[in-house]
This record gives C-alpha cells, structure tokens and sequence, in this order.
C-alpha cells in the first residue's frame, strides 16, 4: 500500500512518516512538498492508496488538491484525508463537502491516522494470493492461469475501449469496465475492481482515464501473479 503525504512543512512530513511506519500496515511512503508537486506525481502514475495533504501551502493549497482530485475520473476512488492546525467547524464542513476522507488536526495524533490505514486496508486492500485460493477452491497453477487470462484481457482491452469511445458508445464502454472489474474482483484485486467500477460509473470517461486504469488493473494482476507464484514455490 503507497501513501502519498502533501506538506510544505519537512518536520510534519517526517512526524506523519513516522506514525504511519508505526502503524505496522507496511506503507510505502511517498512525500510530495506542495499541492501542485502532488498532482503532478499523481498524473505520472504515483497510484497512492490514500493521500494525507495540508491543507495550508503555497502553489496549490490542500482544498484545492482535493477539488481537483474528485473532479477526475482517474481519481475518484483515491481517499484524501486533510491535515491541518486549524480545527475549526467551517473548515472541516468544506473539506468533508469536497469530498475528504477525514480531517485531522495537527499536532497529529497517532490513533487517528492508524484508524484511517487500518479502514482503508479492510475496505479497499487488495485479498492475498493465498486467501483467493481457498475461496475459490483452485491451486496456483490454476490462479496462475486466470491471471494471466485477465492481463491479456485488460492488455486487450485498451484499443477496443479507445474505439468504442471514438464511437462514442458509451454504454458499452461502461459494460466493459464492469466486466473488467468483475474478474478483477474474482481474482482478489479490490482495488483494481473498485477503480474501474468508479469510472464506469463516472458521468463522463475519457481516453487518459481508462488507459491509467487499465494499467493500475494490469499491475495489480501482474503483483498478485508474483505472489501465487512465491507460494507455489
């Protein structure tokens, strides 16, 4: 799991660092020093699980990161939590109206971000390779094989959904993603199934949208793939 934090201020971003290794979730950490850094790390393929973003800075400031965050397809399943020291009621309105994941208020308390890691590990962390064996009552070979069923479909996805959208058959677009999540989530990549079920939903899909989806989905499937075969070996 990769956790992006947004602060201007090096000291906060150290104290956040550590209460998240502290938080025994075994996060990647990611640092970005402004909104605008962010976003940008964002649009390269960052593909954070969740971002904690203060909400004071200079460039882009962490409401506005928010609101261009929700307003893109390609991220409207990234949880944003704001972290702020002002704690008034106006403030945390507008940041859970946007559409924030939670707002905590600094000095940092280490409860309240290991309660945000461990929500979104139970909600959205991927099933472990082992876990999806048992349920599905099948061995690594077989995992195997339908994994790399799922690459090739996601792999050849890409060109069919870029033309149903030069076409502007946008029903079929969104039935598409869905069956595409609905593999993704057979196969235990919930989060993979969860992006691709938010931009099936979104009222409009572009191009940039599906192919950045449709690579997150493919290494997803590509890492559980990694991990049937360690325990077939």
């Amino acid at each position: 799991m990769k956790v992006l934090i947004v602060d201007d201020d090096v000291v906060s971003r150290m104290m956040l660092m550590h209460m998240i290794d502290g938080a025994g979730h075994g996060a990647q950490v990611l640092e970005a020093e402004d909104g605008e850094d962010a976003w940008r790390q964002l649009e390269d393929g960052a593909a954070p699980a969740i971002l904690f973003c203060d909400l004071r800075m200079p460039r882009l400031s962490g409401m506005e990161l928010l609101a261009r965050v929700k307003a893109d397809a390609r991220f409207t399943g990234l949880p944003v939590v704001l972290v702020s020291a002002a704690g008034d009621a106006a403030t945390m309105e507008q940041a859970l109206g946007l559409g924030a994941a939670g707002y905590i208020v600094k000095p940092f308390d280490g409860a309240r971000v290991g309660a945000h890691l461990a929500q979104l590990a139970a909600q959205s962390g991927e099933e472990c390779a082992d876990a999806v064996l048992r349920r599905l009552g099948i061995d690594c070979a077989r995992l195997l094989l339908y994994l790399g069923g799922l690459q090739r479909q996601l792999a050849g996805a890409g060109p069919e959904l870029d033309q149903l959208l030069a076409d502007r058959q946008h029903d079929a677009v969104r039935s598409r993603l869905a069956r595409l999540a609905e593999g993704c989530r057979m196969l235990g990549l919930r989060s993979a199934a969860a992006g691709l079920d938010a931009l099936s939903a979104a009222p409009a899909v572009g191009h940039a949208a599906v192919a950045h989806m449709l690579e997150l989905a493919g290494a997803a499937a590509l890492r559980q793939g990694e991990a049937a075969h360690r325990l077939a070996h």
